[in-house]
């Protein structure tokens, strides 16, 4: 049971990756910037750091008081039921990697169509353009 639910918590922790997150240490310091890494211990990484002068920083998980998504993560599950509308039985949800892949040879991540060419890809690069222009909104 621990192993699931350390697990769990890992791929929750990774949705925070490449997104603006608030971190607040122990001695309640506050650094925002993008979250570059994380580790099982907390300790993180930032890129970009906001008002402090410091472009990237480590801080020691033993001080992470809380860490603030402070973005909407992408929403790859509805994006994956809109790919299945057109691709039944082939689209496939890639938590672990940050991906959708759709016939075994397309990959898509959150920035667009990574992997794949062809017809097939060109229509999952429409729907993901679509998608993207409506949560925009």
């Amino acid at each position: 049971m621990a192993a699931v639910v350390t697990r769990k918590f890992g791929e929750e922790a990774l949705q925070f990756l490449g997104k603006k997150v608030s971190v607040e240490t122990s001695d309640q310091k506050i650094y925002s910037g993008t979250l570059a890494g994380i580790d099982e211990r907390l300790d993180v990484v930032l890129d970009n750091v906001e008002g402090h002068g410091i472009l990237k920083v480590i801080i020691n998980g033993s001080f992470v008081k809380e860490v603030r998504l402070m973005e909407k993560p992408f929403d790859f599950k509805a994006l994956a039921e809109r790919l299945s509308r057109v691709f039944p039985g082939l689209v496939k949800i890639r938590e672990d990697v940050g991906a959708i892949i759709v016939m075994d040879k397309i990959k898509v991540t959150q920035a667009g169509i990574e992997e794949g060419s062809g017809l097939a890809a060109d229509r999952v690069k429409a729907i993901y353009d679509e998608f993207t222009r409506e949560i925009r909104k």
